[in-house]
């Protein structure tokens, strides 16, 4: 399965300590993300991760266009819901085309740990056939 891994700067070391959490699961799927966290997740996990750009220089519209297309099975984006973003349409764009295309999205730790045992459990493996 293909995950985008998005992080505010505030939630960057929380997705680091996910993904040394859930390296064991992760490590079976293509990991995407925007360009300092996939650096950040790479560093402390040994994991490979796809970067974009920063989400703040278009990382988060090219991760769109992948979301866009269908290509993405899931998506953890870790947002800081109190602080206001200059691209905050690119973030409402990411959730908007998570629901168009019935793609998995989790932006909080919590929905975030239940989605990993759920795709370790196999209950996300309609998305091979959804796509």
């Amino acid at each position: 399965m293909n995950i985008v891994l998005i992080a505010h700067d505030s939630k960057k070391t929380l997705m680091q300590n996910l993904c040394i959490a859930y390296r064991s699961i992760l490590a079976k799927h293509t990991l995407y993300a925007t360009g300092t966290t996939g650096r950040l997740v790479e560093e402390v996990t040994n994991l490979s991760v796809h970067k974009y750009l920063a989400g703040h220089l278009g990382g988060e519209q090219q991760l769109a266009v992948e979301i866009e297309h269908n290509s993405m099975d899931i998506v953890i984006f870790l947002r800081d819901p109190l602080t206001p973003r200059v691209h905050e349409p690119d973030i409402a764009n990411v959730a908007r085309l998570c629901d168009k295309n019935n793609i998995p999205l989790a932006t909080n730790l919590a929905s975030a740990e239940l989605m990993i045992k759920a795709l370790e459990r196999g209950d996300l493996e309609w998305r091979d056939t959804f796509r």
